[in-house]
């Protein structure tokens, strides 16, 4: 089962290097850390592999605040997240530009955690499966890629899928495409045992519960004894 934790714009050199010394997963669970770009190369060498939050799928040229699969490489870094909910939302990240950004990163050599998910509208319109449909159309299995089902009304809003919904999603992305799925929607202490306890769901990327050692660590705690 992977934990992967997805620490957002929180976290320069000093923290997350504080953070991973002090971190203490447990065994029987595999875990990665994805800080921000300035927090990558304090992060590498501490323990665990560290994943970029996102990578372009060009190796180098004109494109302003980008960062490409060679240079993450060049740091020490082993994979990236792609197509992010937040990324979609806010900085206008679509199927195409994911498909783009993880075939370039895995053919890198690069690890990619692929991320898809419906809004709350499109899900109250029931449209959930038909988003998920398209959006994992885009994609090719590959031994290093990794979906991550993330219900976008749930994430960073307290909300989270029922344990229900959260098999049902991941059941028909695992129908479409052969990789390991994760559950992203605001997985904290008190919900992991019951999400990862789902026969479809191998593990979480976690958000807000993964900036505190004590919380994750509870996380990797549950995810080991299902493992």
């Amino acid at each position: 089962m992977l934990i992967a934790a997805n620490w957002k714009m929180f976290k320069g050199p000093r923290e997350a290097a504080a953070f991973l010394d002090e971190f203490a997963p447990p065994e029987g669970v595999d875990v990665v850390v994805c800080p921000p770009y300035a927090s990558l190369q304090a992060a590498v060498g501490r323990g665990l592999p560290i994943y970029a939050q996102n990578v372009h799928w060009e190796a180098e040229g004109a494109f302003t605040g980008e960062v490409s699969a060679p240079m993450l490489l060049e740091l020490g870094v082993e994979g990236s997240i792609v197509g992010h909910s937040e990324r979609r939302q806010y900085f206008g990240e679509n199927d195409e530009t994911v498909a783009r950004r993880t075939a370039a990163a895995l053919e890198a050599g690069l690890h990619v955690i692929a991320c898809v998910g419906e809004l709350e509208e499109e899900r109250e319109r029931g449209e959930t499966e038909a988003v998920l449909r398209r959006q994992v159309s885009v994609l090719e299995a590959h031994e290093r890629l990794v979906v991550a089902y993330e219900p976008v009304w749930a994430i960073g809003t307290g909300k989270t899928a029922t344990p229900e919904l959260a098999q049902e999603a991941h059941a028909l992305i695992k129908s479409l495409l052969a990789v390991p799925v994760l559950y992203g929607g605001s997985v904290k202490p008190e919900n992991a045992v019951e999400l990862l306890a789902q026969p479809d769901v191998d593990g979480a990327l976690v958000g807000g519960a993964s900036l505190e050692p004590v919380s994750l660590e509870a996380i990797c705690r549950a995810a080991a004894s299902l493992s």
